[in-house]
């Protein structure tokens, strides 16, 4: 499976607004996309720093993953994502070798991108993203 390069980094904020003053404030940063994602409990904003992207996302709920997240280690570097051409592939060829996934098939992602996610215990502790640059349909 071909990795094309890291997609973001996904940062999990308590403020989404004040995150997104404070990247543009302090980096120059430039909101590309904001968007509730309502089966992953976020509400995220992607901003663009030069020609990287990074992924603001702040919980809808604290019962959700992200919600837990700040709950038990604060706001901070939430996933890394790559991206890949297609993402049920990458998954298929992640669970060959031997990688625990969360997702067994890619869901809707922001932008309508396909994205599944790897376990953090598979990746040495960090929770990976895979994001397709095709669409869902």
């Amino acid at each position: 499976m071909g990795y094309l390069g890291v997609h973001h980094l996904g940062v999990a904020v308590t403020d989404l607004d004040e995150a997104l003053a404070t990247y543009e404030r302090l980096f120059d940063g430039r909101l590309e996309h904001r968007a509730l994602v309502p089966d992953q409990g976020v509400e995220a904003a992607s901003m663009l720093v030069g020609a990287s992207r990074v992924e603001l996302l702040a919980p809808t709920g604290a019962d959700t993953p992200v919600g837990k997240f700040l709950a038990k280690r604060g706001p901070g570097i939430h996933h890394v994502a790559y991206e890949v051409v297609d993402a049920a592939a990458a998954l298929g060829d992640l669970a060959a070798a031997g990688a625990e996934l969360i997702d067994a098939t890619p869901r809707q992602g922001l932008f309508g991108l396909q994205v599944a996610f790897v376990h953090p215990d598979a990746v040495h502790g960090v929770l990976t993203e895979v994001v397709s640059v095709a669409r869902l349909t």
